[in-house]
């Protein structure tokens, strides 16, 4: 079969039931996601995906190499932000094969267009970890105007040089994406582009706010901004984007044999709906960890399929390599295994446990079947999702065998990794306690 292009599209604090598809309700001005509804009608949605982690770095870290986070130095939570600028430690090794270098070195064109947020030039960068294009923000969280990240420096780059652009960040992002799958309509080799969004991550903006841009631009994490109507606008936004994007594969016949997938790097945050989860970023209940999933493609995926297959983001880099007939560099092995044979039958599920660990208060989980083994500020529970999504009836007590078998297992696989170094630390920006109690 003639190889795919692969199109892996990546919200950033996206909430499990923001999506129409996924439970959310719609908005004073109609469906919020009318699009990515579109695509897992005729596609495939999973409904027990999750994020490599509760905070983005890391997620991103696992994502682009298709292995825990926890293999590489300063990916264990999240310390790289934008006072990490010319540090030679925190970033994805330029050598170090990863998803996109390992696809262009069988002949895949590459770029990413959005956030990277995985090192500053001039030690890391996209252009020196397998992407030839790159075209948006280096750091975290950016103004989606002034483009400026929180330390209020321009943060827009081409390539690994200032870009001077105006516009409204999610629609720049959109429309060079589009740009992108037109010049590659024009040529002979497949594709791989990613397409990391910042929305709806903060500042909330949505294109009628640039007069607010110089404000929001000294205080990116104001608390006191926003609110639910200007965050699902903002989905909105992105939605319409990868209309645009679809419709550019559809306008040059390139739809039927495209992969897109679509995701979050990790669970919502402030005006997120996580029904019927609980919790959000930064922890390992549902709330933080389980995301939107969802793929299309025609030519592999037959339309409506709903997946219970547990996964994890770095199954998707799996999936895309073995798509590509791409093997894996024998000096990296994979952590993450290949959902393929669950894209061609969305019945196909296989045992699959998931691992997760982070400083920050001390948070370790493991999902495993039916079960989820949790740990919290030293405190411990178990609960049996499918009959308690919200993880409110601890079963610790009732099930002390299978409590310890799954701490045994968790404490075995976190054997198999490096130890968290002791100043990895969480960097919002803000603190915790300023946040209202879930």
């Amino acid at each position: 079969m003639q190889k795919p292009n692969i199109i892996f599209i990546v919200a950033d604090d996206l909430g499990y039931a923001d999506l129409g598809c996924y439970g959310g309700r719609d908005a004073a001005f109609g469906p919020v996601s009318p699009v990515l509804d579109g695509l897992a009608a005729r596609g495939i949605k999973f409904t027990q995906g999750y994020a490599n982690s509760p905070v983005c770095s890391p997620t991103r870290f696992a994502m682009i190499t298709a292995r825990y986070q926890y293999r590489l130095r300063g990916a264990a939570e999240e310390p790289i932000n934008s006072k990490s600028r010319g540090s030679t430690s925190l970033g994805l090794p330029p050598e170090h094969p990863i998803l996109p270098s390992l696809l262009r070195g069988a002949g895949y064109r590459t770029a990413l267009v959005g956030k990277w947020h995985l090192g500053y030039p001039p030690a890391f960068g996209p252009l020196r970890s397998g992407y030839e294009e790159f075209f948006g923000p280096m750091s975290g969280g950016v103004d989606y105007f002034t483009h400026c990240d929180s330390s209020g420096r321009h943060d827009l780059w081409l390539g690994e040089e200032d870009c001077q652009q105006e516009g409204y960040l999610t629609d720049l992002l959109s429309r060079r994406a589009v740009d992108y799958v037109e010049r590659m309509a024009q040529q002979d080799a497949p594709f791989f582009l990613s397409l990391h969004y910042t929305a709806p991550h903060w500042p909330w903006e949505t294109r009628e706010d640039e007069a607010k841009a110089p404000a929001v631009k000294n205080n990116l994490f104001d608390l006191a901004g926003g609110n639910i109507h200007t965050y699902r606008r903002m989905i909105h936004h992105m939605d319409e984007g990868i209309g645009w994007i679809m419709a550019a594969l559809e306008k040059h016949g390139m739809a039927d044999n495209t992969l897109v997938v679509f995701t979050s790097d990790n669970g919502g945050e402030r005006f997120s709906d996580n029904w019927p989860l609980v919790g959000g970023k930064m922890d390992l209940t549902e709330g933080g960890i389980r995301v939107p999933w969802i793929a299309h493609w025609p030519k592999v995926i037959g339309a409506g399929g709903e997946s219970t297959q547990h996964c994890m983001t770095m199954d998707w880099s799996a999936t895309m390599l073995e798509a590509a007939g791409v093997a894996a560099d024998p000096q990296y092995p994979l952590d993450g295994v290949s959902l393929l044979p669950v894209l061609r039958d969305a019945s196909q599920t296989f045992a699959r446990p998931l691992h997760w660990r982070m400083n920050h208060r001390g948070q370790r989980a493991m999902r495993d079947g039916d079960w989820k083994y949790l740990q919290v500020d030293g405190n411990e529970y178990l609960f049996n999702i499918p009959a308690d999504e919200r993880e409110r009836a601890n079963q610790a007590h009732k099930e002390p065998e299978r409590l310890a078998a799954m701490r045994d297992a968790w404490l075995a696989w976190n054997t198999t990794m490096p130890p968290i170094p002791e100043d990895a630390t969480v960097s919002l920006g803000y603190s915790v306690k300023d946040m209202p109690q879930r």
